[in-house]
Formats: C-alpha cells, structure tokens, sequence
C-alpha cells in the first residue's frame, strides 16, 4: 500500500462583522507556506442555500468565478488563484444548497436504510468529507478552509460544528483554527476597543474551538498593550495575536503577516518544518503597485457598476496589468445608461482607455454601443469582454457595414439581421443555473493579428460564460468591412476574437481572460491593453 502524507488543515474563520477579509488572510497565508515549498490548496464553505452564485444577482453577491472546470463560484477563489498563482475547481467551493441537495439525494435513493436524517450527523458528515476531500488527493501538504460568514450566524452553525469535528480527530497538531476579528477605532474614545475580539472568541469557544492564532482587523497597527490585553482574555499566546492593519493595496497583506512570523507561528503549531521563504519577487510586485512611474485612466462602462465587486477580477487585472507596465491604473465605473443619457463624448473624453465587461439584459445596452463607437471613431484604446466583444460587433455592424437594425438575439427575437445569436445547444436549456457555455475552452489565434502578438502563442485556453455567440451568417460581411476574426474555436465554428486593423488597439472577446490574471503574471490582453493604453496617454500629453 502507498504511503500516504499526513495533510494539515488550517481552518479560517470570521468574527463581529462580514468582509473583514478572511479570504485576502486565507490567500496571503496560502501565498506564504507556498513560498516556503509546501504544496498548498485553499477552500470555501459559504453558509447561503443557493446551490452556486451561478443565479444570484450581481448588485448584491458580487461577480461569478468561473474555473477551468466550468464550476460558477464565489468570487473568493479569485483571491486564492492570483496569489497563489494555482487552478481551483469546483472541489474548492461548495454551499450550503450542494450539502442539503447531496444528502436530500442520497435520503431519497434510500442509502441511509431508513434512518432518520439530521443535521448532525448526516449534515456534517458530508460537510467534513467535502472539507477532505482535497486533502485526500495526495497532491498537498496543507488544505485551508475558510468559512463564510461570521461565526454565531445560524446558518453557518455546521460548518462550524464539521470543523470541531475535524479538529477534534485530526490532532493539534494536525488541523489549527485562525480567527479574523475586529479591533475597531472609536474616535470619540480615542482609542482601539478589543471588546467585540473577546465577545467573538467567547462566541467561538461556546461552539467548541479555541483559535491557535488571531488575526486582528484595525485601521491602524495594534500596539503591544492591545494585543496583549488581547491574549490574555482569549486565551491565544501574545505571539499570535497579529496585527492586520489597513494596508495601501491588497497584496501587501502578505508582506505585513511575514513581518509579524504568521507563517512561522503556523509550522510550529502544525509541526511542519521551518522553510526559508523568499519574498523578493512578491516585494518588488507591491512597490510597483504603490510607486508607478504614470497613471492612465481607464473607463469602465457597465450595468453593475454601484457594486464594483460585480468586476471585482477586472479591477484585480488592472492592477496587475499596471505594475507590468509601471502605471497606476485608474479606473472609473461609467454606468451605460448614463451615457446613453449624457452622450459619450461628455463622458469619455478624458479617458486613455475604455473597457466594456460582460454582463446580461437589455439595460444600458446602447449605452455600451455609443461608448465603442466613441472609442473606435477617435481611436482610443478598446477592450470588450463577452458581452462586451457582442456589443462591439453590433456596433461595427450598424455603423461599418451599414446593418442598420443589427442587433443580438439576447434583446430581439424576431430580427433577421441578429448578428449576435444564441449557441444551437442553449435554444432548448430551460433551467438557468450551471447550463451556460461555462469553463476553459481552447481558442486557436489568427496569424499577425494582435491576439497573438499579445499572447505569443497559437493556441490558447481561455474561460467562458455565456449562452451567445457572434451569428456565423454575417462574418463574411463584417471581415469583408475591416473586422478581423482573430481567434477561432478549433472547429471554426465560434468567433472567440475579434479586432480592427486599423486602429491603435481595438480587441474583444468572448472569454473573460480577467479570471485567469494573477498577481505576478499579468494576463496578456490585460498587459498589451493597459501597454496601449499608456501609449495613447503619452500621445495626447505631448500634442
């Protein structure tokens, strides 16, 4: 029999309030024991019954992230893969809805033999033999596990429990807890209150678990008093009280827990060798990102734009894409409505780029389209992604090629000039959830086009999202007009690319290249956009 390594689990928990930032610790903790050689996956149990984020609204969950394996998932994994620089799969997400549907099916195929079913056992044992599941592969060394929401919610109550469990039969030594908390400033005081930390151990304890380490959320960086009067109510060595503090981006988190030894506090409790770390290259990222050399302004024109974690990979690819080219990315939320309102002139001329995201419905659509005509007619660097690329054929079509009544199926039925139309195999999909074109698909690049110059290979694999594609009938017509088809699914029957020949940088896709950007690799269109973008700007402020 083959031996089997012992796998360690960190479990991340949240306390007090919701978005502390469990997910940038999980993944700056991942990004730090992955740097000291371990092989390191991270996980996310959400407590919300919808069997994936696939159906819920974007104005209040924030965008969908799609892995390679087609799963629609939190937007939490986006976090886990730019730093760790990783694929995910849909064994990293899972909800409550998959757990009560997974059982529920087994309950009524019969293989509980009768019995009457519960949340304890029935419902935690599935939750504990997801959350080791991976662990079980025998591709890692540690598994973290952060758990959504904030403990003491209801519905986060057994996952919780699984969790206890787990510890419970895995050892100290084997599986520890890290607790995200609150320290908050209160002005009128003058001074931090640990208050709301020791309610949120004390909740934690009466669930059972005792945090190894505690991860303290502040606006400014705890003092040596606080953390200890910290410790001594939570019963957590002062050492692994550690002060997360504000940071100017993001991806300095990871710099100011290595400071504070959390990575080294966490192989000793876990009994894991002490590894030297090397944070040379994450170090020179971050100073990039907080000294750039220029700035460019991007605008962003969508529908969801009163909730920017609606592109929350979008804003992440900018900010890589800016450090690759030592620019600060500004990026503005232009909502399309406003501009089909106002005009695009009124709102774009200032800008050095314009970004197009994907999105569905009909709302703000000809705002999107005025707003690609603008940029294409005065030559400012364009991007369209999904629907964003769909758009810019209807308007190439319009007004290019003269199809006047050039729309996409998605908004008008009934019209025999949709150069956008849904995919044969969607015509019948009834259910929403999980039944679009979802996952990595590959995409072959044509020959001096801009696609492969960014990508420097032919034959790409990028992750999709959709139900409609570009209508094959008018190709000939709009290649015939100056669009370049520059990429191809392999059967040359989806329009994956398309670009102008002439203009400075004119590039969509049917992809969202936005969820394969990491940290230190910045995504190719993102680069070569953001590249284009600066140039422009150069231009403009030399005229």
């Amino acid at each position: 029999m083959p031996f089997k390594k012992k796998v360690k689990y960190i479990f991340v928990t949240g306390g007090v309030v919701s978005s502390l930032g469990k997910g940038i610790t999980a993944s700056s903790i991942g990004l730090l024991l992955k740097l000291r050689g371990y092989s390191v996956t991270i996980q996310k149990f959400d407590p919300y019954i919808n069997v994936d984020p696939g159906t819920m609204n974007p104005f209040q969950h924030g965008e969908v992230y799609v892995t390679d394996d087609g799963a629609e998932t939190d937007l939490d994994l986006g976090h886990y893969e730019r730093f760790l620089d990783v694929d995910m799969s849909r064994a990293n997400n899972t909800t409550t809805g998959q757990v009560y549907y997974e059982v529920i099916s087994r309950e009524r195929r019969g293989d509980f033999l009768g019995a009457t079913v519960q949340v304890i056992p029935h419902i935690t044992d599935e939750i504990k033999r997801r959350m080791k599941f991976l662990g079980e592969t025998g591709k890692y060394d540690i598994i973290i596990t952060e758990i959504g929401g904030t403990v003491g919610d209801i519905e986060s109550l057994p996952f919780i429990e699984a969790m206890r469990q787990i510890m419970l039969e895995m050892g100290r030594k084997n599986a520890i807890s890290i607790h995200v908390t609150l320290v908050p400033y209160i002005s009128s005081a003058g001074e931090m209150k640990t208050k709301p930390t020791q309610h949120s151990v004390k909740n934690l304890l009466e669930l059972g678990i005792q945090p190894n380490v505690l991860v303290c959320r502040s606006e400014n960086k705890l003092s040596k008093d606080i953390r200890e009067k910290i410790a001594l109510f939570t019963n957590v060595p002062k050492d692994a009280v550690i002060s997360a503090h504000d940071c100017n981006t993001i991806y300095e988190v990871p710099i100011v827990l290595y400071e504070q030894e959390l990575d080294r506090i966490i192989l000793e409790r876990i009994k894991l060798p002490d590894i030297n770390v090397h944070l040379d290259d994450w170090r020179v990222f971050v100073e990039k990102i907080k000294n750039p050399i220029s700035e460019v302004r991007i605008a962003v024109c969508g529908k969801y734009v009163e909730n920017k974690d609606a592109y929350k990979s979008i804003s992440e690819a900018f900010i890589h894409s800016g450090a690759e080219n030592d620019v600060r990315v500004k990026a503005d939320f232009i909502s399309a409505e406003d501009v089909e309102d106002k005009g695009a002139e009124k709102l774009l001329k200032n800008y050095d780029g314009l970004l197009i995201p994907g999105g569905f419905g009909e709302r703000g659509i000809e705002g999107k389209i005025l707003a690609i005509k603008y940029a294409r007619e005065n030559k400012i660097p364009f991007f369209g992604i999904c629907l964003g690329m769909q758009c810019a054929v209807i308007e190439y079509a319009r007004n290019v090629c003269d199809i006047k009544k050039a729309n996409s199926a998605e908004f008008t039925k009934k019209n025999s000039f949709n150069v956008i139309h849904i995919m044969p195999e969607q015509i019948k999909v009834k259910q929403k959830g999980a039944s679009m074109r979802l996952g990595a698909y590959p995409c072959i690049l044509k020959k001096k086009s801009k696609a492969l110059d960014a990508y420097k290979k032919p034959k790409i694999s990028e992750r999709h999202r959709h139900r409609f594609e570009v209508n094959n009938k008018f190709r000939d017509v709009l290649e015939k007009n100056g669009m370049v088809i520059s990429g191809l699914s392999p059967d040359e029957k989806l329009v994956e690319m398309i670009e102008i020949e002439d203009h400075p940088w004119f590039v969509g896709c049917q992809f969202h290249p936005e969820l394969k950007s990491r940290a230190t690799n910045a995504h190719p269109l993102f680069r070569e956009f953001i590249k284009a973008a600066n140039e422009y700007s150069q231009r403009k402020n030399s005229n």
